[in-house]
This record gives structure tokens, C-alpha cells and sequence, in this order.
């Protein structure tokens, strides 16, 4: 099977979309997609602890010793499955799930300053086929019809992130609430967790997580606390520069899993269809114990996800090998299947290098 999907594929995508089985794909997922909330709480409640007992370790660990290091990176890897369960939030049916909602923000979204009311709704316009890859997709950005500069420079990003929304919830929230004006730019401007940092949210945008003033209050409430403790030295520097370190690392990992969930080969002047954003999205499978590790809770079949998007992500390993094994023709789900992290980035650098050398040409003939 090829891990990579050429050009000439991508040009011939309209035939493959017209033969696209998307109502059988339907029928054969249609008993998954109900969520099991044991699940959702034990696997939850087990990472979040063992992140936090990590992150605790690593503070107290001598400096740069192994266990400092090996706690460390049981950290990240633990609080990025943990905070990863805002995309979960985001497609849960409205209403249910309310105490996971609220336990999630208490120990992981306000703590790394992503309440969940951040990637709500921002995150649902992404599966709209009107809004999927246009300029209107928060979500989206055409890197592999860009600079490959552009894509190395959205992974550097990872840096400054921490360090921008501290200061949007710790400084902007109780300043927006003292310059009135000043709110509905933080509403617009610095309240969504996307990749174009160019995206707006509408001044009336339908607010679908009721509870987002109460999550601004308590992001305030504990990065301004955590941030005073340390000024006045009940508790050590390093707390501030561990968090720092490990939420760079995650947006870090982040960011490269999102490079290899999409090709991002529409430049946004166009509406896609359903079955379309699925051609222009990704899964990779690949190894059980290595690839839940970058794209966790489900994020490794994320073009699976672009179909069944309601679908909780403990179903979508099943619904991947159904597809496969049960489709009367999977040659078009196959399509976007790739072997792992590694060969999804290459393939978008290469179709980025490609448009800047051919854009090169052009200039110079």
C-alpha cells in the first residue's frame, strides 16, 4: 500500500469523491456511535493523575537526573492524552457529560489555560462542509500550497503559545472587564484554540459551553494565584518554568500531529463536501504502542473522525478495521492512510517545496 497520496491523485479528487460509499460506511459504523463514559472517565481520571504525580516528581527530582528526565516525559505524554480530551468535549452530545466537563477543566484545561469553551464551537465549524478549508476553518491553513518557512514556523510557535495565554486569562480577562471595548476584541481575537492566527470569532457566535465565563473566572483565578505563590516564594520558581517546559513540549507534539492530519492542499477560495474533507484528511493507524503516544484519544484515524464525527473516540479503531476489511470498495478509504508521523510530514513538505519551486520558476522565466 502507498503511504502517500501524489499530486496527480490530489487533482483527480472530484471522480473519487462522485464514487465515494458513504452511505454503506455509514451502515457499517452505525451501532458505534454511542459513548461509553466509563471509558472516557477511567481513562481520564488514570493520565491526569499520573501526569500531575509525574509533574510533582520531576519538580522534586535532583536537576537533570534520570529520574527528572524520565518523569519529565511521563509528564508530557500523560497531560497531552489528558488535555487532548477538548477535542472529545467539543462533538459530545450538548447537555450530557456535564461532570466530566467541569472535572476536566478543574485538573487539566484550566490549569494549562485551555478551558474548554476555547475549542467549542470553534472546533464544530471545522466539520462544517460549508467552513472545512475555507478561510472561514480556524483549523485550517493551506500549508502544503505555501512555503515550507510557513509550516516551520507554525511548529515554532509551540514557544510563545504558554506564555500567550497566561497573559490572555491572567492579564486580558480582569483588563477586558475594566475597558468594555477591550471584551469583545478578547471575545474575537484571543478565546479560540486554532492554527490561523489570523481567525475571528463572530462578536454574536453562539456561545455553546454555557459555563465559558465561569471557566475565564477560574483560569484567572488560578493563574494569578499559582503566579502570586511564586512572587512571594511559597512556592519555587521552577513550578512556573516546569509548566512552561511542558506545555511547550505539548503544543510542541501538537502541532506536528496536526501537520500530519490533513493534506491542506485546499487554498480556502472553495467549499468542500463531507466525503471531501475526508479525502483531505488523514489516518494513521500505525503502531499500538508508539503512534497513541502523538495522536491520542483517537486523533490517529482523524480522517475517520472527519466522517463520523460524532463518533467517541474509543470506537474509531473499530470502525478503521471495519471500513478496511468490510467496504465492498475501500480503495478510496485506503487512500488517505499513511505509515506514521513521519512519512504524513514529508509528503506536505514535499508538495510545499514543490509550489515554492515551481512559483520560483515562474518568477524567474
Amino acid at each position: 500500500m502507498s503511504d502517500t497520496v501524489n499530486s496527480s491523485e490530489a487533482e483527480e479528487k472530484t471522480p473519487y469523491v462522485k464514487e465515494f460509499p458513504l452511505r454503506e460506511a455509514h451502515h457499517l459504523v452505525r451501532d458505534l456511535m454511542t459513548p461509553n463514559p466509563w471509558i472516557y472517565w477511567t481513562d481520564f481520571l488514570f493520565h491526569i493523575t499520573l501526569g500531575w504525580a509525574a509533574f510533582i516528581t520531576a519538580l522534586l527530582s535532583p536537576l537533570f537526573s534520570l529520574w527528572q528526565l524520565g518523569s519529565f516525559v511521563v509528564a508530557v505524554l500523560a497531560l497531552y492524552r489528558s488535555a487532548i480530551f477538548v477535542h472529545e468535549l467539543a462533538h459530545l452530545k450538548k447537555g450530557t457529560f456535564q461532570n466530566f466537563r467541569l472535572i476536566w477543566n478543574i485538573l487539566s484545561g484550566i490549569p494549562f489555560m485551555i478551558p474548554s469553551f476555547t475549542y467549542d464551537g470553534v472546533h464544530n465549524d471545522h466539520h462544517k462542509p460549508d467552513v472545512y478549508g475555507t478561510t472561514a476553518d480556524g483549523e485550517y491553513l493551506p500549508f502544503a500550497t505555501r512555503k515550507p518557512a510557513e509550516i516551520v514556523i507554525y511548529v515554532l510557535l509551540s514557544f510563545l503559545i504558554p506564555i500567550a495565554l497566561a497573559a490572555r486569562f491572567v492579564l486580558l480577562t480582569p483588563i477586558s472587564y475594566l475597558i468594555p471595548p477591550l471584551r469583545r476584541i478578547v471575545w474575537e481575537r484571543a478565546s479560540s484554540l486554532t492554527i490561523d492566527p489570523t481567525y475571528r470569532r463572530a462578536p454574536d457566535a453562539i456561545r455553546n459551553d454555557l459555563n465559558w465565563q465561569r471557566q475565564e473566572l477560574g483560569a484567572f483565578v488560578f493563574g494569578a494565584s499559582v503566579i502570586a505563590m511564586v512572587w512571594f516564594g511559597v512556592l519555587p520558581v521552577s513550578v512556573l518554568v516546569l509548566w512552561y517546559l511542558i506545555a511547550v513540549t505539548i503544543f510542541i507534539l501538537n502541532s506536528l500531529r496536526t501537520l500530519a492530519a490533513h493534506a491542506y492542499r485546499n487554498p480556502g477560495d472553495r467549499k468542500m463536501t463531507l466525503p471531501e474533507q475526508y479525502l483531505d484528511s488523514i489516518n494513521i493507524p500505525g503502531n499500538i504502542l508508539v503512534t497513541p503516544l502523538w495522536a491520542p484519544v483517537g486523533l490517529r484515524y482523524h480522517a475517520t473522525h472527519h466522517l463520523f464525527m460524532s463518533m467517541p473516540y474509543h470506537n474509531l479503531g473499530r470502525a478503521q478495521r471495519r471500513l478496511v476489511n468490510e467496504l465492498t470498495d475501500n480503495s478510496q478509504y485506503i487512500k488517505t492512510i499513511r505509515s506514521g508521523l513521519w512519512p504524513a510530514l514529508k509528503q506536505i513538505w514535499r508538495e510545499s517545496s514543490e509550489v515554492t519551486a515551481k512559483a520560483s520558476q515562474q518568477q524567474n522565466s
